[in-house]
């Protein structure tokens, strides 16, 4: 082939083989669900009118250098966010916010995680990238272009008219694309990947500016919210119940429910936890969801000790650490407890050293705090079993009562763990990380059965109340195939998908005899008020989102941090109403009159999860809590 005779401008031939890359990750690599032909339509065309409009305007360089260098570097920047988000989207099933590229700090703490993320095949990803530069190169004179103003304008007209198109048929398709800026999917799916990203920083830019001019006039109205549809007057059976005992939270690192009273190769996987399900010292909640999102851990712990929901974008220890917060370590201290966290990790990642100081932490310990060297280490630092045997001498010495927080590491991903430290074979299937997951998430349950035998030993078990919770999810979508083989499914659908997102929670009372199993649906948002009313704290002027677990009056759902939610009849997700109890989609027949009756039976209560999540986000934003003294109020 004659190079030279290429008569066709860079630009064109950059868009073609950019967004043709595009499409092919978006279609083959993002698990996107597409639900009709029109869907397909968009995802097909909104990769080259994003690469259209990027591309383009190298036309308005006069100078031919100019055009190559801007066209070259283009679609090296633009690859450069493809895969970004690709790596991410393996992880998270995900796509990255503004938020968190200023969460970049946690990155070297990533280590192997980020490797196991990254396939060999990705170095394709650059061809199209090297086509580009070779052409820009070799033949600058046939690759340039140079047009009059109006033949520049119109290639800008063109560029916008094929945007407005895109976005015309996307909200045909999508109507209120743009209100519902939690469903990323949704988005990127519709206007693509670089779009996307724009409205992000758009919102981004929005919200930043919450701050500035919230006032507190937005107060009463969640309060006579949280007022009427959270708090209530009656005291649960179990008030008081733990009342200047000492407070042990363990936040089991990625532990999922569907490991609990199950086997893999004949063998159990939890026998600690399992035990504590029929022990009659225990609350075990079988219907609990974990509500993170990107933050994970850190989103965790946020609403464990706020009652509040995390952001739906970035992580909120990151983007609000100094706001003010009436957070359960500050009330307890008010009470007289000391509060503390265990955790082998360096203080600044997910930005704890400034959060924990917000929240009213008193102590942190972190690596620092720890021997930590080859031997006792895997993954993400300090095996769990030497993590708690550490830290038991800190438990003590310290002054009681306490809440002390352990949040362990082992079940981490990627999962890693040694044979000589694996109590149970491998799973096998087409995921390693899911066959890798049994025996780390073994190895922890051994490690918290020691823990409670070192409580005992060390005279602390008898006046302490211990509550095991799992932090998020551990096994993604990206593994569906694998854990369709190990639930036994033909598949796993959007319904399994949310039921996956149960995690184990126990509450355990030394000397108490009358745990039992608990089937109400509940979640992380829970935990504040029901721990602060089991050691006899009043809530009665608060602000929180969450229920006591064992109050008998109770909201009846649990809203998911992406809008999904889980109710005793229905689970929401994916614009699908199901019922709860059998899996299958809401026959219209149970409300004739709506117009969209497969989606009726839920909206009621979607408005609600709306509403709430809303109300919750004005408060982080706005840094509302700054406008509300809760020392007079107690």
């Amino acid at each position: 082939m004659n190079l030279k005779r290429v008569k066709m401008p860079l630009f064109i031939i950059a868009t073609l083989l950019f967004g043709l890359k595009t499409y092919f990750i978006y279609r083959f690599l993002f698990s996107i669900d597409l639900e009709n032909t029109m869907q397909e339509f968009i995802l097909f065309i909104n990769p080259f009118v994003s690469a259209f409009l990027f591309f383009s305007i190298s036309v308005w360089f006069k100078k031919q250098s100019r055009q190559m260098k801007f066209i070259r570097y283009t679609a090296l920047i633009g690859t450069f966010i493809i895969y970004f988000n690709l790596v991410f989207y393996r992880s998270f099933t995900d796509f990255i916010t503004v938020p968190q590229l200023f969460q970049a700090s946690n990155m070297g703490d990533l280590g192997s995680s980020i490797f196991t993320l990254i396939e060999v095949y990705d170095i394709l990803f650059v061809v199209d990238v090297a086509i580009i530069w070779y052409l820009s190169k070799k033949i600058p004179n046939a690759m340039s272009v140079s047009y009059q103003k109006s033949g520049r304008v119109f290639a800008l007209a063109m560029s916008l008219m094929l945007l407005a198109g895109n976005f015309f048929l996307a909200e045909m398709e999508r109507p209120q694309l743009f209100t519902r800026a939690f469903d990323r999917e949704y988005l990127v799916k519709n206007i693509g990947l670089f779009n996307y990203h724009v409205y992000d920083l758009a919102v981004h830019s929005k919200v930043k500016t919450q701050r500035v001019f919230a006032d507190g006039n937005e107060l009463p109205d969640i309060k006579e919210y949280v007022n009427q549809n959270i708090q209530s007057d009656s005291k649960s059976p179990l008030h008081g119940i733990a009342e200047d005992k000492n407070v042990i939270f363990i936040s089991a690192e990625s532990v999922q429910n569907f490991v609990i009273n199950k086997k893999v190769n004949g063998k159990e996987v939890t026998p600690f936890l399992n035990s504590l399900v029929n022990d009659d010292s225990t609350y075990y909640f079988e219907n609990f969801y974990h509500q993170t999102l990107q933050g994970k851990t850190s989103d965790s712990e946020f609403l464990t000790e706020n009652s509040l929901y995390p952001l739906s974008r970035g992580a909120v220890f990151f983007t609000h650490g100094q706001n003010e917060y009436n957070a359960m370590p500050e009330i307890l201290k008010e009470e007289g407890y000391n509060s503390s966290v265990f955790h082998s990790n360096n203080k600044s990642f997910w930005n704890r050293d400034q959060m924990y100081d917000s929240l009213g932490f008193d102590h942190f310990y972190g690596e620092e705090a720890y021997e930590v060297n080859q031997e006792n280490s895997v993954g993400w630092g300090l095996k769990d079993k030497p993590f708690f045997e550490q830290s038991i001498k800190y438990l003590q010495s310290m002054e009681k009562p306490f809440y002390s927080k352990f949040i362990t590491l082992t079940n981490h991903f990627p999962f890693e763990l040694s044979e000589e430290d694996s109590s149970i074979d491998k799973y096998d299937s087409n995921s390693n990380t899911l066959n890798n997951y049994f025996p780390t998430v073994r190895y922890t349950d051994e490690a918290i059965e020691k823990f409670f035998q070192q409580l005992k030993d060390a005279g602390i078990y008898e006046d302490s109340i211990i509550v095991i919770m799992g932090d998020h999810y551990g096994i993604s979508e990206n593994h569906n195939k694998a854990m369709s083989q190990y639930l036994d499914k033909e598949e796993i659908t959007p319904y399994d998908h949310v039921q996956l997102q149960e995690v184990p929670m126990f509450i355990h009372i030394p000397g108490h005899d009358d745990g039992k199993v608990m089937s109400q649906v509940s979640g992380q948002i829970d935990i504040k008020p029901t721990l602060l009313h089991m050691l006899g704290v009043s809530t009665k002027n608060d602000i929180y989102f969450g229920n006591d677990l064992f109050s008998k009056d109770r909201k009846d759902y649990i809203a998911l941090r992406n809008g999904d939610f889980v109710s005793q009849k229905y689970v929401s997700t994916s614009d699908i109403c199901y019922n709860r109890k059998t899996g299958e989609p809401v026959e219209p027949k149970e409300n004739a009159t709506s117009e969209s009756k497969a989606e009726s039976a839920c909206d009621p209560i979607k408005e609600k999860v709306e509403e709430e999540l809303g109300y919750s986000d004005e408060i982080i934003y706005g840094d509302l809590f700054r406008f509300v003294d809760f020392s007079k109020s107690k």
